[in-house]
């Protein structure tokens, strides 16, 4: 999986799951039950396994750290105009609000934010309009 996974140094690192025991990921017919991890990082490689409650507890714990790491606000907002508001952009202020979707319509933005408590509403702005940012997710998301 092109994963994003560094090791310390900053080099890549390959990480395969897989079905099975330590040795199911390079070979079928692991140990039943288990989930697999091997990690290939330039000095050596790791095999970890572990029973699928233990991966799903895993996947939760990183799900949360990867929306605390988002979260986190940086040195400052960062401001973009409303035409380049994306998915995901939450605004700065003291309320959350996340976009959910923002559609050009000539000059105008409409932008569907929802807010922390979950509600939903939609706003219109001239595209030049400037609008401070809490946090950006990179392209792709």
């Amino acid at each position: 999986m092109g994963s994003g996974i560094t090791d310390a140094d900053g080099h890549p690192v390959p990480v395969t799951v897989g079905a099975g025991g330590p040795g199911a990921v390079a070979a079928p017919g692991g140990e039943p039950g288990r989930v697999s991890l091997r990690f290939s990082p330039p000095a050596g490689e790791l095999v970890w396994s572990c029973a699928p409650g233990a991966a799903r507890e895993l996947a939760a714990a990183l799900l949360r750290a990867a929306e605390e790491a988002e979260n986190t606000p940086g040195e400052r907002p960062v401001t973009v105009v409303a035409g380049e508001l994306r998915r995901g952009d939450v605004r700065d202020g003291d309320r959350s609000m996340t976009v959910e979707s923002a559609r050009a319509d000539g000059s105008t933005v409409h932008v569907t934010w929802k807010s922390g408590a979950g509600r939903s509403w939609t706003q219109a702005y001239a595209a030049d309009t400037p609008i401070a940012l809490k946090r950006r997710l990179p392209w792709g998301r």
